[in-house]
Order: C-alpha cells, then structure tokens, then sequence
C-alpha cells in the first residue's frame, strides 16, 4: 500500500542519498523510535481491560518485533 505520492517520494529518496551518513543514521533511528511507539500504543490499546505490566508490555513488544520464540527464549518465559 502507498500512502505517498510517486513525486514526493522520490523527491524523499533523493534528498537521503544527498544527505552524509550521520543525517541517514537520525532518520533511521527516529523511523524506529517511532515503530517502537507505534507497536506500544497498539499493544496498550488490545489490553485496555486490564492494564499491563512493564515487564508484560516489554514481553508482548518483543514478540511483535522478533516473534514469540525469541521473546520467551530471551525473557525466560513459558509459552502461552
């Protein structure tokens, strides 16, 4: 799904090619932060009846990012 138009972004594109490898490095790093955030919110929102720990929020993140296996493997959980 596209959601930018063709022209702006190529124009995007062109201008992170042109911009040195620090100003590449930000972009990428706020990108994440903001999945990060993104994928927290979403999580808070389909645990709304009851509220989560940080330990069951950092849980349920890892999994949303890096899949169940590796979430328990590094958490040392049990499957669900």
């Amino acid at each position: 799904m596209e959601d930018t138009a063709p022209k702006a972004s190529a124009r995007y594109f062109e201008l992170l090619r042109q911009a040195g490898g620090e100003k590449r490095l930000a972009v990428c790093l706020s990108l994440c932060r903001a999945v990060r955030e993104l994928a927290v919110a979403g999580i808070k929102d389909a645990h709304k009846g009851r509220p989560l720990t940080d330990q069951e929020l950092r849980l349920e993140l890892a999994e949303r990012l890096y899949g169940a296996e590796v979430a328990r493997r590094v958490f040392s959980v049990q499957a669900r």
